[in-house]
């Protein structure tokens, strides 16, 4: 059993054939998917698949890159769908230094009122960082201070990670999962695969981040959820694991985390 715990599903890439890559997630032992949204209106498709599809589960978020004149009134309909009953978590928010596309205090202030709506909830949290890891992790080390200590303990994930060894153990002491993707295949990703085979087994998740980021031998190419296995695989053979038990112990920690 695997869960895939970051996929855009309901991207238009998946429009003419969403339920046959649903089936071959299947196939490959994916049980659950979980879909973040980018803003309202994807949190809304997100919930019309949830409510489709029996194993999908959603997050409800404002992606830092859609922050971009961000106004607390945003934060209504995002509210809204976190009361639903299969949306486990806020997200997806953080921070994102490379793009460009939304002012630094405008992301600030958006990625804030989201922590304070997932502490209000008590939903864990699905955090996005590109190039932006000192200004979130303060920000977090913030955040985590005032939770209650059954959110403490589960405070949300890393998404995809790429940064550095010193900010993966930064994370981790604040009582986040570390989340990792399609790039732990690639060939030059050896600062990553080294993280990976670090982390604390129970603080681990896998993901696709579907349409994005597919893993070897399918990169450059759509990415879809079953593909998660491959990087389930590449984990589980740097730690020397048997892919069963690597597999059943990612499971296991993506239901501790978002209450699946």
């Amino acid at each position: 059993m695997l869960v895939d715990t970051h996929c855009h599903l309901d991207y238009h890439d998946f429009e003419a054939d969403r339920a046959e890559v649903v089936a071959r997630a299947t196939e490959q032992g994916v049980t659950r998917i979980i879909i973040p949204a980018t803003d309202a209106r994807s949190g809304a498709a997100s919930q019309t698949l949830a409510e489709a599809y029996p194993g999908i589960y959603f997050a409800a978020g404002i992606h830092p890159n859609s922050t971009a004149g961000y106004t607390p009134d945003q934060l209504g309909p995002i509210e809204a769908l976190a009361q639903h009953p299969r949306c486990v978590a806020i997200g997806e928010i953080g921070l994102d230094y490379y793009r460009d596309s939304s002012p630094k205090a405008d992301q600030h202030r958006a990625l804030k009122e989201h922590l304070n709506l997932a502490a209000r909830l008590g939903k864990p949290v699905i955090l996005h960082n590109r190039e932006s890891s000192d200004d979130l992790l303060a920000i977090l080390e913030q955040w985590v201070k005032g939770l209650p200590e059954s959110l403490r303990a589960r405070p949300g994930v890393l998404h995809s990670f790429s940064g550095s060894m010193e900010a993966a153990q930064k994370g981790l002491a604040l009582g986040f999962y570390l989340g990792f993707t399609g790039p732990i295949t690639f060939k030059n990703a050896e600062e990553t695969r080294r993280i990976a085979a670090m982390v604390p087994l129970d603080r681990l998740l896998v993901e696709t981040d579907a349409p994005f980021l597919a893993p070897q031998p399918h990169r450059g190419k759509r990415n879809e959820p079953g593909y998660v296995r491959l990087v389930a695989e590449r984990i589980a053979a740097l730690r020397n694991m048997p892919d069963a038990e690597f597999f059943a112990q990612t499971t296991h920690n993506a239901e501790r985390l978002f209450g699946l």
